[in-house]
């Protein structure tokens, strides 16, 4: 087979190419995942709905039918609020050509995960009965198919039978919010029209825009006939347009669709998807092995509780890491274009984490906890995570102390834990760290921070004590919580635990809460002996921070610990791109493993999940054959994103440039030669004192040498010895917490910071 390759890279030939490569990988990333681009078009379209008078703005017809749809109105109420930002005061250096620019502006709808996205002019009529028409030329139409009703017997049916259309609606007009600011961000004006905040006729619209049919006074898409939302944006930004669809389009369904014409998600994926249990998600998590213990040594009774200080975000927040580091801290989220539309509702959304549980609600509804646990799993993934385990609390996965110094109190006994894709696509395109990266982080995020929030919500309505746990604001350190939840095993890039269908390629976001819940195990997919083998991901790591020795034991815990400092600093200094993520960029097991992935990837997956005696033989092969592949490189087909970087609140061209790496398979490095500097618990800083406590990396190189190893930790734990010095926290002042409690915060507003 491999003696028909072309040749390493992107381009496969004959028969090779369906078994190591699918369409999908040479399809333009701005298509999407439906075959619109095969669809018949009408022209005359355009002219009869010239003729058609205009309508009321869209609104809801009826109340919040029930608690789920009230609070999904609210929070996207939350996006309409944050979307009256001005356009930056200086035009970006983007192309005058409307093709390329139509591809920054799809790409981000697709990246931002609207189902499908269509472009048209911005005719006069379009504009609501009583609106003032803005001088927008042009309107960007996004659709988002309706989830799915939960089954008879599972209690989310309840919640989300009266609240489907919200919560699709809430999630495109999020997106549309988003955009706009991107598009403003570029020195335009946009303006996001969403359910009961908007000023355009969106059915007209989205027919002008080849994304539906009218039919029956309703419109109807070729892929999902009724069962959709629409937002719109409309801007000054000239843009390459689409054509009305032709009645004919709605027979879209045929054989070519069910294969995947053109590179688009099969037919077959869809239906897969749609055939399993709402609680279980896209992915077949239920096939992995569980165990009782996670696969990594957790001395449970050792491991210390640390403060939200020790974080090295937080570090230099604080000054820690010297000037550079706390300036770039900054202006870390706003380095890039794509996210300025995200930051101030993802800000937003704090205040609205925790609050007072409903004392008059009757809770006996809800005793039993397998039915609960299968409850908030199938409103998880209808909320947009894709996948959702469910574990207990241990003491150490509590910060002893928030970001203010303050103590944390631990009083929910369950988490509830979700995983977002950070988009397999876009990171093929990508360097891994490069001006997209930093969005990649903040689009997982802020949907994190939405799903959260609004679960957190309808839990403390059922009458449970509830708090969502986000990026912006977490009282939970969530790596442990993702291993206990059976979601994945700790790998060799260290504080990132592996999910065994979207490798590392994925941010977290947890509930906790003290409903009655039933706890998953943690899982087992060989991930150990495959990290100790493949060491891909150091060496293709930028700053050297990713161990290439063996593991040790780091405040009671197994882990191939790296040099967070040096990470950090990396990330948030990094000029030529914004934040890194190229450790997940070159992973082996960074890949596509669904009905519509490349044969061997989808057998490979199946046998490290199914056939782990094999693995002694499978690793050496597959780590070979990634590498064979050009697996970890950039695809030009992919790249959709203009990498800008913002200064002074305007688009420039990157001043350092742009990071195109590609891979580095020469590069070995002795482990011995390797400098980490390491910060166990007892020489964090002081949890309440918020005055910089500047890092001392010659100390925490000097620590490598006493960390104990798993044996040496095991046997210790056995024979009662003493727990080592490095475990114990650095204890609070007693007379904090000291320092300004005023935190500049990368979620902060251009505005809040001057």
């Amino acid at each position: 087979m491999l003696g028909l390759i072309c040749t390493p890279t992107y381009n496969y030939c004959g028969v090779s190419a369906l078994f190591l490569q699918t369409r999908a990988q040479s399809r333009p990333y701005q298509w999407g995942s439906y075959p619109l681009e095969t669809l018949a078009r009408d022209d005359a379209i355009i002219e009869l709905e010239s003729k058609r008078p205009r309508v009321p703005p869209a609104g809801y017809q009826r109340a919040a039918a029930g608690p789920l749809a009230d609070i999904l109105r609210d929070y996207l109420n939350i996006f309409v609020d944050n979307s009256g930002a001005e356009p930056a005061e200086y035009k970006a250096p983007v192309p005058d050509d409307p093709h390329r620019r139509m591809i920054d502006v799809k790409g981000y709808c697709n990246f931002m995960n609207a189902s499908q996205i269509g472009i048209c002019r911005m005719p006069e009529n379009a504009w609501a009965e009583g609106a003032t028409p803005l001088g927008h030329s042009f309107a960007v139409v996004l659709v988002l198919e309706r989830g799915r009703l939960p089954e008879a017997a599972n209690p989310a049916r309840e919640w989300i039978g009266p609240a489907l259309q919200e919560a699709a609606d809430s999630r495109i007009g999020g997106i549309a919010v988003c955009l706009a600011g991107h598009i403003k961000q570029l020195g335009f004006m946009a303006s996001a029209h969403v359910m009961g905040a908007g000023s355009v006729d969106m059915d007209r619209l989205a027919v002008l825009a080849g994304l539906a049919v009218r039919r029956d006074q309703g419109l109807i898409n070729p892929y999902f006939d009724r069962d959709f939302s629409i937002a719109v944006v409309t801007t000054d930004y000239e843009l390459e347009t689409d054509r009305p669809l032709a009645s004919s389009a709605l027979r879209a369904k045929g054989l070519a669709y069910w294969f995947g014409q053109g590179g688009a998600t099969s037919g077959r994926e869809r239906q897969r998807r749609n055939s399993r249990a709402t609680h279980l998600g896209d992915y077949p998590m239920e096939t992995v092995k569980r165990v009782d213990r996670p696969t990594t040594l957790i001395l449970d009774d050792e491991v210390p509780q640390v403060s939200k200080r020790a974080t090295f975000f937080d570090r230099a927040l604080r000054g820690d890491l010297g000037e550079k580091s706390q300036r770039e801290r900054h202006r870390f989220s706003f380095k890039q274009p794509h996210t300025a539309g995200m930051m101030p509702s993802m800000r937003s959304m704090v205040g609205k984490q925790s609050g007072m549980e409903n004392k008059q609600a009757d809770t006996t509804l809800y005793a039993d906890p397998a039915a609960n646990s299968r409850a908030l799993k199938s409103l998880s993934y209808l909320l947009g995570a894709n996948m959702t385990g469910i574990c207990e609390i241990p003491r150490y996965a509590w910060y002893s102390h928030g970001a203010d110094g303050t103590p944390i109190s631990t009083n929910h006994r369950y988490a509830v834990v979700m995983l977002i894709d950070q988009e397999f696509d876009t990171m093929e395109g990508a360097s891994g760290d490069d001006w997209i990266s930093g969005s990649q982080s903040m689009r997982a995020y802020l949907r994190g921070a939405e799903i959260a929030g609004v679960m957190a919500e309808l839990l403390r309505q059922l009458g449970f004590a509830s708090r969502s746990q986000t990026n912006v604001d977490s009282e939970v350190l969530q790596l442990p919580l993702m291993l206990l939840a059976g979601l994945g095993e700790l790998s060799r890039i260290g504080e990132l635990a592996l999910n065994p269908f979207v490798g590392p390629r994925l941010k977290t976001v947890v509930v906790t809460t003290d409903m009655p819940l039933e706890a998953d195990k943690p899982i087992d997919f060989g991930l150990q002996s495959f990290c100790n083998s493949c060491l891909k991901c150091a060496r293709e790591c930028p700053c050297d921070a990713i161990s290439w020795g063996d593991k040790v034991m780091f405040n009671g815990y197994e882990i191939w610990k790296p040099d967070v400092e040096r990470c950090a600093r990396y990330r948030l200094t990094n000029a030529r791109g914004s934040a890194c993520g190229r450790c997940m960029k070159t992973c082996p097991l960074n890949k596509v493993v669904t009905s519509d992935g490349p044969i061997v990837q989808r057998l490979a997956s199946w046998c490290g999940i199914h056939l782990p005696i094999l693995k002694p033989l499978l690793i050496p092969v597959a780590v070979w054959l990634d590498d064979y592949m050009g697996n970890g490189r950039r695809n030009p087909v992919k790249k959709w994103w203009f990498d800008l970087e913002v200064i002074d609140g305007s688009c420039v061209i990157p001043v350092k440039g742009v990071n195109q790496r590609e891979l580095n398979v020469a590069y070995s490095l002795d482990p011995g030669k390797q400098k980490m500097a390491y910060y166990p618990a007892n020489v964090m800083p002081v949890p309440n004192d918020l005055r910089p406590q500047p890092v001392d990396r010659k100390a925490a190189m000097a620590t490598a040498k006493n960390l104990e190893t798993p044996a040496t930790a095991r046997k210790r734990a056995a024979s009662d010895h003493a727990v080592p010095e490095q475990y114990r926290a650095t204890p609070e002042n007693p007379h904090g917490p000291l320092g300004s409690d005023f935190k500049p915060s990368v979620y902060a507003t251009e505005n809040d910071k001057k």
